[in-house]
């Protein structure tokens, strides 16, 4: 595994549409674990690909019940209202308060090329759609009602 650059606001691959995967692939397996690691090691708890610099449809996300690996997601229903805040990866040091759906149901492909679905709330439905609005050239920082910068720590 390799950890990879993640791209910061201002970069074009943040705010382009990303295009399909067309096969799983052991390149695209790869990647997932590379953007897993990156993701660790960032101490996040999601990574889309274009955030890995890769205008792909793939994110992953860990928000410490085991790593998901979606592949082409797509949300198929939405239920409720959340407001809460939001950090990312590609936008250090800044916070924001973003309405989100409080329920999700969300079909993709694994790893491996299988259909599945997952049905999330809380917390997993927050960072899935913060996550897929990468997807679509969204960064929260587009969406955010309000922002501000993280409080430096003082040591």
């Amino acid at each position: 595994m390799s950890l990879l650059e993640i791209k910061k606001a201002g970069a074009p691959v943040l705010k382009e549409i990303c295009a399909p995967v067309e096969r799983v692939d052991a390149r695209l397996r790869k990647l997932l674990d590379d953007m897993a690691e990156t993701m660790y090691e960032a101490n996040g708890i999601g990574i889309a690909a274009p955030q890995v610099g890769e205008a792909l449809r793939m994110v992953v996300i860990d928000i410490g019940d085991g790593i998901i690996e979606l592949v082409n997601p797509k949300i198929t229903f939405r239920e409720g209202s959340e407001t809460d805040s939001e950090g990312c990866l590609s936008v250090p040091g800044i916070f924001g308060e973003v309405e989100r759906a409080a329920k999700v149901k969300v079909e993709f492909l694994d790893r491996r090329g299988k259909r599945k679905h997952i049905t999330a709330k809380g917390l997993l439905a927050r960072c899935i759609q913060h996550e897929l609005d990468h997807l679509e050239g969204v960064l929260f920082i587009d969406v955010a009602q309000s922002l501000r910068k993280e409080e430096e720590q003082k040591s």
